[in-house]
């Protein structure tokens, strides 16, 4: 079931959206927990910051304490209802750690999804062997990881390109995410064969970033990222980071406009569409 909107997105639209209205009422944190009789500050904080999904009674009294006239008043309140979603869609979440919900959360929402991925194959285009594998070596350092539950929460992740409205999905990849590495064959062709499968689709752009061919001046992030845009211009353009136990969210326009800077660089100097299929091909001997 797609979301026309990303609850975690509009969590953070709205975190920013109130906290420049108290801003403009030149009201501390302080100030607005003692006016709502709030116990302390950190419920208000976590709602400015998008980390929690917030009680539509509580927006209204802040929206009450700001004096938000109409229609701005409306247009948070929708936003709101979206941030704090708990249709059926949640269901089909239920297996899913955190990290893994929030990817989920951004993919569902999305209208373009870019993914840079220098070491594994990225998690929307992985087959459930090839999952299964990344998963247990991750296990080695999270001995409370169930295999099993998050590799059918990555297949669930996966319906988002199947869907009828599916976002612009293009994956920028290391060559050496195609070597066979220390995948059992087997399954490394499989994944491989499932990487042209999913080229073929109209939405689904796969390019490899050849050796030897480095982008404008050297730079290579070496971190994996993600970027994505949402239907709602007024959402926040997004980047998520990748790191080993956690991951960073960034949506501030600055930080932003840089990795869409290194996306155009690293595109300059990935193969095509097309070239990027031949080569899939040719390793698989076809």
């Amino acid at each position: 079931m797609p979301l026309s909107t990303s609850p975690v997105i509009r969590r953070a639209r709205l975190g920013a959206e109130l906290r420049q209205l108290r801003r403009r009422e030149s009201l501390t944190l302080e100030q607005v927990c003692e006016r709502l009789g709030w116990a302390s500050t950190s419920k208000l904080s976590r709602i400015e910051l998008g980390q929690s999904r917030p009680d539509l009674a509580d927006v209204l009294d802040l929206l009450d304490v700001y004096d938000v006239p109409a229609p701005k008043r409306d247009a948070l309140i929708v936003i709101a209802r979206d941030a704090a979603t708990s249709r059926g869609w949640w269901k089909a979440l239920g297996e899913m750690g955190e990290r893994q919900r929030t990817y989920a959360e951004l993919e569902a929402g999305a209208a373009s999804i870019v993914d840079y991925q220098p070491a594994v194959v990225p998690g929307l285009l992985q087959t459930p062997a090839y999952a299964r594998l990344r998963i247990t070596a991750g296990r080695l350092l999270d001995a409370s990881v169930d295999v099993e539950a998050d590799v059918r929460a990555r297949l669930t992740r996966h319906h988002v390109l199947r869907r009828d409205d599916p976002p612009r999905y293009t994956a920028l990849l290391a060559e050496g995410v195609c070597d066979v590495g220390n995948s059992p064959p087997e399954v490394w062709r499989e994944q491989l064969r499932h990487l042209v499968d999913l080229a073929g689709l109209p939405h689904v752009t796969i390019r490899l970033l050849p050796r030897g061919r480095p982008p404008r001046e050297g730079v290579c992030p070496l971190t994996p990222y993600s970027c994505y845009s949402f239907p709602d211009p007024a959402d926040p353009h997004t980047v998520m980071l990748e790191a080993l136990t956690t991951d960073v969210r960034l949506v501030a326009a600055a930080d932003v406009d840089r990795y869409g800077q290194v996306t155009g660089w690293l595109s300059a100097v990935a193969l095509s569409a097309e070239e990027t299929v031949a080569e899939l091909t040719r390793r698989l001997g076809h």
